[in-house]
């Protein structure tokens, strides 16, 4: 399956009323096909259940699901992939445990990582963030779509734009042709998780 398009990243941390499992299927039901768990609160245990859930939510609707940091748990949950940060497990030892055949995604926050990224064997960079974002305490400052343009040009695999990125800026992110944005706080934190996720969608077709 293709990087390509929303990429929706699941976090009930922002909204505790709901649980993940509950935002995964109004997200799948808005069309997404790319999710991700982000579950940094969570136990061990609560993370494998809670992906094990959205994994088969995920298969019905033909989407890709990716496990944030933990490649154990990917694999455990029969995920799609996992999604690294700069201070996870090398690529290459992400592979050891997951295999060729599974999606390996690393976030990098500047063009020499985005390069390095490449060369050691991701499938796909996350660049960003694009634009400030209070979603993440350590985030780093935002890099702007000039950078992110530079990154897309000088990789050949998929660049996965994330950081401060709604229904208003979302045109400006696609014309910079990064294959991918990926959302947070914009749909997990909606009144309407399901059009709001239709409508990032839409996005791509205008």
């Amino acid at each position: 399956m293709r990087v390509e398009g929303l990429y929706a990243i699941i976090d009930n941390s922002l909204r505790p009323s709901v649980s993940n499992t509950e935002i995964a299927e109004k997200i799948l039901a808005g069309g997404a096909k790319i999710l991700q768990l982000r579950g940094k609160g969570l136990s061990s245990k609560e993370l494998l259940s809670q992906a094990r859930e959205i994994r088969l939510l995920a298969r019905k609707a033909g989407a890709l699901f990716i496990v944030n940091d933990r490649a154990d748990i990917a694999l455990l949950s029969n995920a799609d992939g996992v999604h690294l940060g700069q201070g996870d497990l090398p690529i290459a030892e992400a592979r050891k445990i997951l295999g060729k055949d599974r999606v390996i995604g690393i976030s990098t926050h500047n063009l020499e990582q985005a390069i390095k990224a490449k060369y050691e064997g991701a499938d796909y960079i996350g660049f960003g963030p694009v634009f400030g974002t209070t979603t993440k305490a350590d985030a780093e400052e935002a890099k702007g779509l000039q950078a992110l343009r530079e990154v897309k040009k000088s990789v050949n695999i998929p660049v996965v734009a994330i950081g401060g990125i709604n229904l208003e800026n979302i045109k400006e992110v696609i014309d910079t042709r990064a294959d991918c944005v990926a959302v947070i706080s914009a749909i997990v934190k909606a009144d309407d998780i399901k059009e709001t996720t239709r409508r990032f969608q839409e996005a791509y077709k205008i």
